[in-house]
């Protein structure tokens, strides 16, 4: 085999051994927490026609899409992410549908893309979409569910920063901003330079109450107080006052959920996904740069696939998670459990009925038959290894 078979693409790795089985048990915490709250499994195609992720509709450029062709000539795409994937099937199945449809799901997306500062090209995402229901308990249960994910996954030090899509571009449309201004200024905020937003903003003939609104744009944990000051000056700003209002009624409901500590309101927090319309959230802890969580309501997204539904979802970044546990030391050791059995070739009849018989039982067994028996002892460090409890050595019948 040439040496470079052995090699895997740029942005792809393998996962392997103990960081495999690591992996898999924090999906398997995290799937635990969607099943706790009701939703049921959905899994779409790994590729989809290119119009799923359109410009109108996804949130990754057509130049970083992984696009090949059918037989038909048909442009296809890797998926990029899930939430356009899950409201088209959505839209598929759940046609005649009154009721909330709560759907979660886990696999791999693909970003085809040399400005990934490090990031792999694939990553594992796991996340939970809450499809027909347009009311601000939606969206408190799904932010409960972040957090509850996060926590079961290990974590116990994270934020996950609240803020709304509307809130900014209301801001500029009620202060007359141009398209080139606003590129400016999302630059600024994207950059957390607010004492460029502040000095940009005196430059600017609007309404005092306006001008402190724009002001509260650099808060990184709005207080009730400042809530409560912030919705009395958005009176004469109805769809400033509309979003202002929805964080309030949030983070009411948030309350009972008993999750308050984890949650910080950021009027700030913008996002580039074209189809967030409300609540939106991100996650963050220590040991990665990026967003572990990432999540908001797109009310409109339906509609793109003919059924006109409310909807609110998030997804984990399953790799960034990981290297979050991994440099907190919080990331999940199996105890040890199940069976080494070990045999030499003339014992293989009696080893393989007694793996059976343990197998019915219940007990993980790991098999091995080998020519010569090695001594006890690497059997022993073989099975601490593979993390098995014990070691059982049949050996040859005299």
């Amino acid at each position: 085999m040439k040496n470079e078979l052995l090699h895997t693409p740029d942005g792809v790795r393998d996962i392997y051994n103990g960081e495999c089985q690591s992996k898999m048990h924090m999906q398997n915490r995290l799937h635990e927490v969607f099943m706790q709250y009701g939703y049921q499994d959905i899994q779409t195609p790994t590729f989809e026609f290119f119009d799923v992720f359109g410009r109108q509709i996804g949130t990754t450029p057509s130049k970083d899409l992984f696009k090949f062709f059918d037989k038909e000539g048909n442009t296809l795409v890797l998926r990029p992410d899930f939430t356009p994937s899950v409201a088209r099937s959505a839209s598929k199945y759940y046609t005649e549908e009154d009721m909330p449809v709560k759907l979660c799901y886990m696999g791999n997306t693909f970003i085809n893309s040399s400005d990934l500062q490090g990031r792999l090209k694939e990553s594992t995402q796991c996340g939970a979409e809450l499809i027909g229901d347009s009311d601000i308990t939606a969206d408190a249960e799904i932010i409960s569910m972040a957090v509850r994910s996060l926590r079961a996954a290990g974590l116990s030090e994270f934020q996950i920063s609240v803020g709304h899509s509307q809130f900014f571009p209301q801001l500029l449309i009620y202060a007359r901003v141009s398209d080139e201004d606003r590129n400016f200024l999302c630059d600024l905020i994207n950059n957390k330079n607010f004492f460029g937003v502040s000095e940009f903003v005196e430059t600017l003939s609007i309404d005092d109450d306006l001008k402190w609104l724009f002001g509260i744009l650099g808060s990184f944990n709005l207080t009730v107080e400042e809530l409560n000051e912030a919705l009395k000056r958005a009176e004469k700003f109805p769809q400033i006052y509309s979003a202002l209002e929805d964080l309030y009624n949030l983070n009411e409901i948030i309350r009972y959920y008993g999750i308050s500590e984890f949650i910080s309101f950021e009027p700030g927090l913008i996002s580039d996904v074209h189809y967030y319309s409300g609540i939106i959230f991100r996650g963050y802890t220590f040991g990665t740069g990026e967003a572990i969580v990432k999540g908001g309501r797109y009310d409109r997204l339906l509609e793109y696939f003919g059924k006109p539904a409310a909807a609110i979802g998030f997804v984990i970044m399953a790799d960034s998670l990981m290297s979050a546990l991994l440099r907190q030391n919080l990331l999940p050791k199996a105890s040890p459990d199940g069976v080494l059995l070990a045999a030499s070739k003339a014992s293989a009849q009696r080893a393989i009925i007694r793996a059976e018989k343990l197998r019915a039982d219940g007990e993980k067994v790991l098999l091995l038959i080998t020519e010569n028996m090695p001594q006890s002892e690497d059997y022993v460090k073989y099975a601490q290894k593979k993390c098995l409890a014990k070691v059982e050595i049949i050996n040859e019948e005299k």
